[in-house]
This record gives structure tokens, sequence and C-alpha cells, in this order.
């Protein structure tokens, strides 16, 4: 059975790492390169390195601080925000990602996605997906873009399918509702995109302690669940939500 994997997120503005609440009220918790090495060193599987400011900013990701961040690094790294076409993608793994994430500009342009995969290959091609409840669409979330600042026509199931139908070899989810209130992840969302796409899916938004955790991934249907406040506050570690994990049942990697 293949690891479930532990993802720590990095929302990056002004180039220091910061954290909030459904996007907003954010607050600066340290810089992004020692944090990425920390959470490393700690065990972390993966990565996450998402530039939250640069699309509501028409600007493009900050790639020297990513690069100086990739730098530290030996485990994944994936790099988002801002990225417009694939060749800022390539860009971006040039600079040092694994993988490049994508939202608004593949909700503008979703060609965006089949070109970025045929030039690097799918696993290189994030989508990720901001989702808010919506009784009015179909599955019950909405699509917005722009850092979760702008409601889309799209349904976010409906979506999430698209995506992986013009290449995305991963989505990246993340519940707007539960973004920062440590409530726990979107279980329900999380199972419905899982069951419906045949790539990975990483849970985002609500992780509020090792209990959280464990659930999304094992009734959620996720392959990986990303956490950013907790670790950032030090409410717990790496080392002690893998070791939930594992006390659970689910398979973890170990640092050596």
């Amino acid at each position: 059975m293949l690891s479930r994997r532990l993802i720590v997120c990095l929302d990056v503005a002004g180039a220091r790492v910061v954290k909030g609440t459904q996007f907003v009220a954010l607050r600066d918790v340290g810089d992004p390169a020692a944090l990425a090495e920390r959470y490393e060193s700690e065990g972390a599987d993966e990565i996450v390195f998402l530039d939250i400011a640069a699309s509501a900013e028409s600007r493009t990701t900050l790639l020297d601080v990513a690069r100086r961040t990739a730098e530290r690094l030996f485990i994944p790294l994936t790099i988002g925000g801002g990225v417009r076409s694939a060749d800022e993608m390539g860009d971006a793994l040039r600079g040092g990602a694994d993988k490049v994430s994508v939202n608004s500009a593949a909700v503008a342009r979703p060609a965006l996605l089949t070109e970025a995969a045929q030039r690097f290959g799918a696993q290189c091609v994030v989508a990720s997906i901001d989702a808010k409840r919506d009784d009015d669409t179909p599955s019950g979330w909405r699509v917005y873009v722009r850092g979760g600042r702008t409601a889309t026509e799209l349904d976010a199931l409906a979506w999430a399918c698209e995506c992986v139908a013009r290449g995305a070899g991963e989505i990246l989810l993340t519940s707007i509702d539960r973004d920062g209130a440590r409530s726990g992840y979107d279980v329900a969302l999380t199972r419905a995109v899982a069951s419906a796409v045949h790539v990975p899916v990483i849970a985002s938004g609500g992780a509020g302690s090792a209990a959280d955790v464990c659930e999304i991934l094992r009734d959620g249907g996720a392959d990986a669940a990303l956490v950013a406040g907790i670790l950032h506050d030090g409410l717990t570690t790496v080392g002690a939500l893998k070791d939930a994990m594992a006390a659970d049942g689910l398979p973890v990697r170990r640092v050596a």
C-alpha cells in the first residue's frame, strides 16, 4: 500500500510565510526557506509553496524566494500562485520546483493544463481548486479564484474531473469554508472529488488536530493531507502527526 503523505503548506505573501482564516486576516509566521528546511528535517513528505497574493495582484510568482526555498530541500516541492502560462511553469520547474500548481490561470484558459502536461508531463501539473459550499451548484461546492476572492460559474466536482481530463496529474483541493478554522477538513467535499478522479487528491483547509489528518486520509479518500497553521503555531509537530497516522493504521514514510 502506498504511503499517505503529510504535506506542509507555506502560504507566502511579501516573501514571508503567512497564515489566516478563509484566506484573510493574514499574519506573519516566518521565512519560507527556513521553515521548509525545518519541516523537511521533521519528516514532512513534501512542501507546497503558494504565493497567495500573486494572482490577486496580477503578477508572477516570487520565483527568487521559491528558488531559495528549493535550494535547501531534498523532498518534492510544489510551487504555485500567479503562474499563467506553460512558459512560466517551465521557469518554476527550472527554479527548483518538482511540480507546479495552477488555479486562476487554468480556470481562465483550461487548455493551459493540456499544454503543460504535454511539455512537462502530467506528474508536474497540479490543479489547485479552491471550493466553497454553494447549494446553487450541482455538487454543492463552487470554484473560487484569485486567492479565494472571486466566485466562478464552475461546479467544483465537475471542474476537478475536467482538470484531470485535460492533463492534471494531481488535485490540490482546498475548502475555503474550513481554511484556517481548525475545525477539520471538509470530508464530504474531499470524498466526492477523490471518488470521481483517478489521480491523487491532496486535502487542504481545516486541519486542527492529528485526528483531523487521520480522518481525511481514512474516510475522505485523500492521498495526502496538507497542514499549515497547527505546525506554524507550534500546536503539534510533523513527527507527532505521523505517529498518529501510523497508530491509525495508515502507512507512512519515516525519516531515517
